[in-house]
C-alpha cells in the first residue's frame, strides 16, 4: 500500500426530499445571489429550477440563471457563466444537474475571480487559487463530480476536452435526494451506472500490493452496481436500487477507492477524446473502450483479472482451463453486463461512421498519448491505444 493523504471536504445530504433544504445549505455557506446553473430544458420544464429557486428565495437569496449544459459541456457556455456573474454580482454558485453541469459550474466559478481566460487553468498556464463557492444538486448519478476534485471542459476551438484536477474545486455540499433520478430515461440510467463502474474500475486495476481493503471496498461498489443496475432496468421507479446507485456514483469519486494505490485512468483518457470529437455519451463510450483496454491489457498483470472475475462475477476457477481464460470470462461478463443495460459495444454501434472511424483512428490514438503515453496499469503509447481502438471499431 502507498503512502497517502484523505480529506473529503463535502458535505453531503443524501435522502428523499433533501432538495428542500438547499436554500438553507446555500444560506449557511454564505450565499446573497446565486447563479443557478442547470442543463436540459427538461429541468426547467418540470418545476424543478423553480422549486429551487423558491428554496432559496424563502432564504433571502436572489437568483439568476443559466441553463443550457450539454454533454462534455462547453468552453463557450463558461465564458457566458462568468460574464453573468460578474455582471449580476453572484457570489454563490449552485449545480442543478449531473456531472456536465457540475464540472461547468465549477469552471464557472473559478473564472470569476481570476482576471485571465479560464482555459488558462485547464492549460496548466495558470495555478488554481481561489474561486466562488459552490453546491449542487445532483440528478444524475454519474460522474461523482459533486465530491470529485476536478472538472472536464471541451474547448470548441479544436474539440479539445481538457479535465482539470485540484483539490480546492470541491463543491461545499452536494444534496443527494434519489426522487430527483426518477424521471431519467434508461439510456441515461445506463450510461451513468457504466460511468460509475468505469471510475471505480480505473482504481480497482492497480498493480500495487497489498491493498486488500481497497480493494474489497471497489469490488463491494461493483458488485452493488451490477445489483441493483440490473433491478433499476426492469423497474425503473424502484428508489431503493436508485438510491444505492446514486450514493455509489459520489464514493467511487469521493476519493475513497483510490487511497493506498496508483488507479490506471487510459480508458478515460481514450474516451474523452471519442467523446470530444463525436460528443458521444460519455458513460456509453466507456462502455465500449473499457473492456477493449482490457482484453489488450490483462496478461501485464493476470492476477488482478483473475480476482475480478472470482470476486465480482463469482466465476468458478475449477471450470476452466487456466488463468487466462478465466481472467478473459470475467472481461466478457463485464461486456454482457454492459450490454444488458442497452449499452453499444463497439465503435459502430455508438453511432460512429464506419469510413470516419477508420480515417480518424490513429488522430484520436496520437491525441489520448499527447502527454507522452497514458496509464499506470501499463503504459500505453500511441500504437498501443490505436490497436485497442481497432479492436473496439466493430
Amino acid at each position: 500500500m502507498l503512502n497517502f493523504e484523505f480529506q473529503v471536504p463535502t458535505q453531503v445530504f443524501f435522502g428523499e426530499g433533501a432538495e428542500k433544504e438547499v436554500g438553507q445549505r446555500v444560506k449557511e455557506f454564505g450565499g446573497h445571489k446565486a447563479l443557478i446553473h442547470f442543463g436540459s430544458r427538461h429541468s426547467k420544464q418540470s418545476g424543478l429550477i423553480d422549486r429551487i429557486a423558491g428554496y432559496l428565495h424563502k432564504e433571502g437569496i436572489e437568483t439568476v440563471e443559466l441553463g443550457g449544459v450539454q454533454p462534455n459541456p462547453r468552453l463557450g457556455l463558461v465564458y457566458k457563466g462568468i460574464e453573468l456573474c460578474r455582471r449580476e454580482e453572484v457570489d454563490f454558485i449552485l449545480a442543478v444537474g449531473g456531472g456536465s453541469v457540475i464540472d461547468s459550474a465549477k469552471a464557472i466559478a473559478l473564472g470569476v475571480p481570476y482576471e485571465g481566460d479560464v482555459w488558462d487553468f485547464f492549460t496548466r498556464k495558470q495555478k488554481v487559487e481561489r474561486l466562488l463557492p459552490l453546491g449542487a444538486v445532483v440528478t444524475m448519478p454519474a460522474a461523482g463530480s459533486e465530491v470529485a476534485v476536478g472538472s472536464v471542459i471541451t474547448n470548441e476551438d479544436g474539440m479539445q476536452k481538457i479535465p482539470l484536477n485540484n483539490r480546492k474545486m470541491r463543491p461545499l455540499f452536494a444534496v443527494l435526494d434519489p426522487l430527483l433520478t426518477l424521471s431519467l430515461p434508461p439510456y441515461q440510467t445506463a450510461c451513468g451506472i457504466a460511468d460509475i463502474m468505469s471510475h471505480v474500475m480505473e482504481n480497482y486495476f492497480s498493480r500495487t500490493q497489498n491493498t486488500e481493503l481497497g480493494d474489497r471496498l471497489c469490488e463491494a461498489c461493483m458488485k452493488t452496481l451490477i445489483h441493483n443496475g440490473r433491478i433499476v432496468m426492469e423497474h425503473p421507479g424502484d428508489l431503493a436500487a436508485r438510491s444505492e446507485i446514486m450514493w455509489a456514483a459520489s464514493l467511487a469519486q469521493a476519493g475513497l477507492l483510490c487511497t493506498g494505490r496508483q488507479g490506471d485512468w487510459a480508458s478515460h483518457d481514450i474516451e474523452n477524446e471519442l467523446s470530444a470529437v463525436y460528443d458521444v455519451a460519455h458513460g456509453a463510450g466507456l462502455a465500449v473502450v473499457f473492456p477493449g483496454w482490457m482484453k489488450y491489457v490483462f496478461e501485464a498483470d493476470i492476477r488482478v483479472f483473475v480476482r475480478f472475475a472470482t470476486r465480482v462475477w463469482n466465476l468458478d476457477p475449477s471450470q476452466f482451463s487456466d488463468e487466462r481464460a478465466l481472467a478473459l470470462a470475467g472481461i466478457e461478463r463485464l461486456s454482457d453486463f454492459f450490454t444488458q443495460l442497452g449499452l453499444p459495444s463497439t465503435l459502430a454501434q455508438l453511432g460512429i461512421p464506419e469510413d470516419i472511424i477508420k480515417d480518424q483512428l490513429e488522430m484520436l490514438a496520437e491525441r489520448a498519448v499527447k502527454n507522452g503515453g497514458t496509464g499506470q496499469f501499463m503504459k500505453l503509447y500511441k500504437e498501443d491505444v490505436l490497436h485497442i481502438l481497432k479492436n473496439c471499431a466493430g
